[in-house]
């Protein structure tokens, strides 16, 4: 898959250029997100790589699924990626999008795996920990694993803070046989 985050990251850069010379980075990262969930649907994944279609009836097809919510410039931007037939890499270019906003935002994006939903304390005290750390606000997200038996796994980028009971185990059992 790197790939495809390689050659969907100049489609996303160009993106992010035209969203802030415009300052409406908030409208393409909405449109993108939409983009990318409309190219997901098998229905219309299969309509993409119907070579019996134009790209002007495939573009007919964004604009019908998303109506008003598709943006001029947005339009323009599937035209390009219809012509280049690269409209099925827009998750990627999306995804890439939202790192180039929150960087641009000064927001880092952090997961919380835990064994138990968080309370509201819980997750105040990991975003404000979170934000002393980085120096950055935190966009948290927040996934839920009972095989952790207990805590929580934290990632920020490529760093790993682990500190479930099976994290815990796995650390005790390493010093044991060392």
């Amino acid at each position: 898959m790197a790939e495809l985050a390689t050659i969907a990251r100049p489609y996303a850069e160009a993106a992010f250029s035209l969203a802030r010379e415009g300052n409406a980075l908030a409208v393409w990262s909405d449109a993108l997100a939409m983009l990318s969930a409309v190219v997901s649907d098998a229905k219309v994944a299969a309509a993409v790589d119907n070579p019996k279609l134009s790209n002007a009836q495939k573009h007919s097809l964004f604009t019908s699924v998303m109506g008003d919510k598709l943006p001029a410039p947005a339009s323009r931007f599937v035209d390009v990626l219809l012509g280049a037939d690269r409209v099925k890499l827009l998750p990627q270019i999306s995804e890439h999008f939202q790192a180039l906003k929150r960087d641009a935002e000064n927001v880092a994006k952090a997961t919380v795996v835990s064994a138990f939903p968080l309370t509201d304390a819980q997750r105040a005290d990991i975003k404000s920990g979170l934000a002393k750390r980085y120096g950055r606000d935190i966009e948290l997200v927040e996934q839920t694993d009972t095989s952790l038996i207990g805590g929580a796994k934290i990632i920020v980028g490529d760093q790993v803070i682990d500190r479930t009971v099976v994290g815990q185990l796995a650390k005790m059992e390493r010093q044991i046989k060392a």
